[in-house]
């Protein structure tokens, strides 16, 4: 069964600050290049600037979201028929399962950058994957969606 509407969707950006980096990184391609001229000085901060930028915006075009039967997170498909309980990690209990008490085997989609996340059980037999952790800026959001997804599937 197929919902017509997205129930959730979160494109997982890069802070504000990474943006001020990239245009450091650019004055610093201009500063390099500042004994060969004027042009190549602004060739260097509109380049570097450039550059960084792209980098920057790549690792936090990241999705997580909930279509359908399916939870989509970065480049995995996973059937919410496949997945368990879903609990929301605090801060430190994030950074608890990111560290220390992280399984080799979990699916992990961590942006340091973002303080919360979600602990998903995987309840395939088939599957080795004991847990999806997913970085989010809205666990209880997610969490709901995917409960509405499993209920609308059931």
């Amino acid at each position: 069964m197929q919902l017509s509407t997205t129930p959730y969707e979160e494109r997982l950006t890069a802070p504000r600050s990474w943006w001020f980096v990239s245009f450091l990184v650019g004055v610093s391609m201009a500063l390099i290049l500042l004994p060969f001229g004027t042009l190549p000085l602004l060739g260097g901060l509109v380049g570097g600037t450039a550059a960084a930028a792209v980098v920057a915006s790549s690792y936090g075009s990241l999705r997580i979201r909930v279509v359908g039967d399916s939870l989509i997170a970065g480049e995995a498909r996973i059937p919410v028929a496949a997945l368990g309980e879903a609990e929301i990690l605090d801060a430190d209990e994030a950074r608890a399962w990111r560290t220390y008490k992280a399984d080799t085997r979990a699916f992990l989609l961590l942006r340091s950058y973002i303080p919360g996340a979600l602990r998903v059980e995987v309840t395939d037999p088939d599957d080795p994957t004991p847990y999806l952790y997913l970085s989010t800026r809205e666990p209880e959001r997610l969490a709901e969606a995917l409960k509405a997804a499993r209920e609308a599937t059931a």
